[in-house]
């Protein structure tokens, strides 16, 4: 496998990309030729579960055998105080929303993801690219620039879409952490209040994450289903894909 065998114009996300090379241009001091881990995503709008089903789909995984770590959002080391700071202050400018968000995703890239791949395991990814896309988009944000400026992501193996419609959206936000400024669009000033900012701000992002699932071939999965509903479906198609594939991320782990 080469790092790069099919690079589209603008070295962005593209559909025809074959999972496990760089999307675009390679890091140049970071080859991944050949590396035997896997990168399985799961997208979706806050609230709709994706850590429980990854915290959950982990567990299984590791039972099987195979070695797995978890991604996710800010969770770089280097950017998470830096985005938690910028954020704190609801001032961001939309594109210093997206450079620092890029930022973690390269530093986590550099420091988690390929080293994770090298060694075979299985990459769990609480949100990928899609999500700084979506959020991008809506926000005016050229979508070829966006795309070029994460050509340096790898393509996934899989992507699962935790799909939900806003009003079950809202009323679970509500039933647990109630909103906040960012996940309601607030800088965007789409409503006279918080709660009217998020089901325009939800309705939009909603809308731009079913337009990436249907490009990049998401696997959809009814996010208004029971917990232990959604996670034997996805074990069901994780256990398929791995069992399917010539090179599994590690196999059940000796001794």
């Amino acid at each position: 496998m080469t790092d790069n065998p099919n690079p589209t114009s603008d070295a962005g996300p593209s559909s025809i990309v074959e999972p496990g090379s760089y999307y675009g241009y390679p890091l140049p001091y970071l080859s991944i030729g050949g590396y035997p881990g896997k990168i399985i995503a799961i997208e979706g709008s806050d609230g709709v579960g994706r850590s429980t089903q990854i915290a959950l789909l982990r567990e299984w995984l590791e039972v099987q055998g195979y070695g797995v770590i978890e991604t996710g959002w800010t969770r770089s080391s280097l950017m998470q105080p830096t985005i938690d700071l910028a954020k704190s202050s609801n001032t961001l400018n939309k594109l210093t929303f997206v450079l620092l968000y890029a930022t973690d995703f390269a530093d986590r890239l550099e420091k988690e993801i390929i080293p994770a791949l090298k060694a075979g395991f299985i990459v769990l990814s609480d949100r990928y690219i899609f999500t700084a896309m979506a959020r991008a988009g809506i926000r005016g944000v050229d979508r070829g620039w966006i795309r070029s400026l994460y050509g340096f992501a790898i393509a996934p193996h899989l992507v699962f879409y935790l799909k939900i419609d806003v009003d079950t959206l809202i009323r679970r936000v509500l039933e647990s952490r109630g909103m906040n400024y960012w996940e309601s669009g607030m800088d965007m000033k789409l409503g006279d209040d918080i709660y009217d900012s998020f089901r325009a701000y939800q309705r939009q992002l909603l809308k731009e994450y079913q337009s990436l699932a249907d490009e990049f071939g998401f696997r959809t999965l009814d996010a208004r289903k029971k917990v232990h509903v959604i996670q034997d479906e996805l074990r069901r198609q994780v256990g398929e894909f791995l069992t399917a594939s010539d090179t599994p991320s590690m196999g059940p782990l000796a001794g």
